[in-house]
């Protein structure tokens, strides 16, 4: 897999999936691309202003903590999120995602290297973030294979479809 590479949108901590996705629109659309236009309205709504697909979000500690919908990580993919790094994740939040083919990564310390708009690297292989402004780097846990071929794949059901094809 290669380096993913982007400008970084931070967030704190406790970002929870009603505040990633309202779940006043869970019986409204099914639509990805709707439901992208509504991602952080609620509480940070600058960000559908300011966010750019392409971006990467740098969070602290319990991204996606909250019920296991995984329209939060949906809309995300569609609205454009490259990738999420956080101090930790939410396990249902953090499982969704990478079925979804979102890359994420645990790095203890990651919230404090970086600035809204920094240019954040992602390894994933090899296991680090880096600041582009600053050159600081931090470790984050190799992702094991498996889950790389799932997240290189587009997602667990894309993966099982290769998988299957193979046979």
């Amino acid at each position: 897999m290669e380096t993913i590479k982007g400008r970084v949108y931070k967030f704190g901590n406790d970002i929870n999936t009603d505040v990633i996705y309202p779940g006043k629109y869970l019986s409204i659309t099914t639509d990805r691309e709707e439901m992208a236009k509504h991602c952080f309205e609620a509480v940070y709504p600058e960000f559908l202003k300011d966010g750019q697909p392409g971006d990467i979000i740098v969070a602290g500690k319990n991204f996606g903590c909250g019920s296991s919908r995984e329209q939060a990580a949906t809309c995300l993919i569609y609205f454009g999120i490259r990738a999420i790094v956080a101090e930790s994740f939410a396990r249902i939040f953090y499982r969704n995602a990478i079925n979804l083919g979102l890359p994420v990564a645990v790095a203890p310390g990651v919230w404090g290297m970086f600035e809204h708009g920094d240019v954040i690297e992602i390894d994933l292989e090899n296991g680090q973030v880096k600041n582009e402004r600053t050159g600081v780097t931090a470790e984050c846990p190799k992702l094991p294979d498996f889950v790389l071929g799932i997240l290189g794949d587009g997602g667990l059901i894309a993966h099982l479809k290769k998988q299957l094809r193979k046979d």
